[in-house]
């Protein structure tokens, strides 16, 4: 009788522990951005329909998120493997985009954190024009806009091309004048117009600036029927959105991996700049815009 109570208290503790261990919820955090809320968003429905609990955390700093992931307090994020290959590993070396992934997804492993499949984009910087003046001057590459700003300043140099960007790309070290030497691209200080980020998209639209510095998913991209124009001398870097989860937290929950290369296998510029758009020119919430896509995609 004492062996049998013994067993069943057991028992009872057992299936105490295993309850706690299910009911403690993955951290999920995201960045401050309309595309991390829509993915932090998409992330918490998708995860919560395959039975696993989520706690969502938003507007995250990368830093400071990348800090806690190595401190064990978040279990998932949503990393750029630009950023964690500048910004975390302090590595400026220029790489394709695989060579990007591959090597992020080395150095991270060696601190329990693994890269699972990447998303088929890229929110990196470009330039960007108006879609109806590109296509009426055939530029559709930065090559072809530095020709276009030689060709004026040879032909007609009271005439200025106009460039729009933020304060941080223009001074920064990795920023403009690298860029210039690049593409040789010879611009005077009058030429390049500093502002807000996000008056960018508006400047290039309006035609008060011929082209502007963008990020590649950005709504506003698709919203306001702007042309990014080719990088082709891969310039910028690649970063390729991919979840990113500590080992433990991977090995203790059979069927994340799975779900959360669903997700990112949905994701390109096209899909990501449109669900962009829906947030930010059409003022839909985040989770409202998540939602109704995966319902598209029969995922809930």
């Amino acid at each position: 009788m004492k062996i049998k109570r013994h067993l069943l208290g057991w028992l009872a503790c057992v299936l105490i522990f295993s309850a706690q261990a299910q009911a403690a919820p993955i951290v999920l955090a995201t960045k401050g951005f309309t595309e991390q809320h829509i993915l932090s968003a998409m992330t918490v429905l998708y995860l919560q329909k395959k039975g696993f609990q989520v706690e969502p955390r938003t507007n995250i700093a990368a830093v400071i998120s990348r800090n806690a992931m190595v401190n064990n307090q978040i279990d998932v994020t949503w990393e750029y493997t630009g950023t964690s290959l500048i910004i975390f590993n302090r590595i400026d070396k220029r790489m394709t985009p695989q060579e990007s992934y591959d090597t992020v997804k080395r150095l991270d492993a060696e601190k329990g954190l693994v890269w699972l499949k990447p998303a088929d984009m890229n929110n990196t910087y470009a330039f960007a024009m108006q879609r109806k003046r590109a296509e009426a001057e055939n530029i559709t590459t930065m090559s072809q806009m530095v020709t276009k700003i030689d060709h004026i300043r040879q032909t007609d140099p009271d005439k200025n091309w106009l460039l729009g960007l933020d304060l941080e790309f223009a001074g920064r070290s990795d920023g403009m004048k690298p860029l210039q030497q690049a593409y040789q691209m010879n611009l005077d200080r009058p030429q390049i117009r500093q502002m807000d980020p996000g008056l960018v998209y508006n400047a290039v639209r309006d035609g008060f600036v011929d082209a502007g510095l963008v990020y590649t998913t950005d709504g506003r991209v698709k919203g306001f029927d702007l042309k990014v124009l080719e990088d082709d001398k891969g310039f910028f870097p690649s970063y390729a959105v991919t979840p990113v989860v500590r080992k433990p937290i991977l090995d203790a929950n059979p069927g994340l991996e799975e779900a959360l290369n669903t997700l990112s296998a949905l994701l390109n510029n096209d899909v990501i700049s449109t669900l962009n758009a829906k947030v930010d020119i059409d003022h839909q919430s985040p989770q409202q815009v998540a939602r109704e896509f995966l319902q598209q995609k029969k995922l809930l």
